[in-house]
């Protein structure tokens, strides 16, 4: 890889990793989620959001993960069955 790319993405990296940085500073103010039953939770705003999209990327993970096992059964069960003699 030209080290040039290199640098260019971890600059990139850095830069990210500082702004979610610097949102998780400014958002440390409690919120409240309401859940079904008057159930409600009081957590910083930045706990809310992480944890939202920690259960999104385990979620598109395990449909990922899903998705070439059911195509692979759905080939093996379409494919013509050869018969022996």
């Amino acid at each position: 890889m030209n080290p040039f790319f290199s640098l260019v993405k971890l600059l990139l990296k850095a830069a990210i990793f500082f702004t979610l940085f610097a949102f998780a500073l400014n958002n440390q103010a409690d919120v409240t989620v309401h859940f079904f039953f008057g159930y409600q939770w009081t957590s910083p705003l930045v706990m809310v959001v992480h944890i939202g999209h920690g259960a999104a990327l385990v979620a598109a993970t395990a449909r990922r993960q899903a998705r070439p096992k059911r195509a692979r059964c759905q080939r093996q069960c379409s494919a013509p069955q050869q018969v022996r003699r």
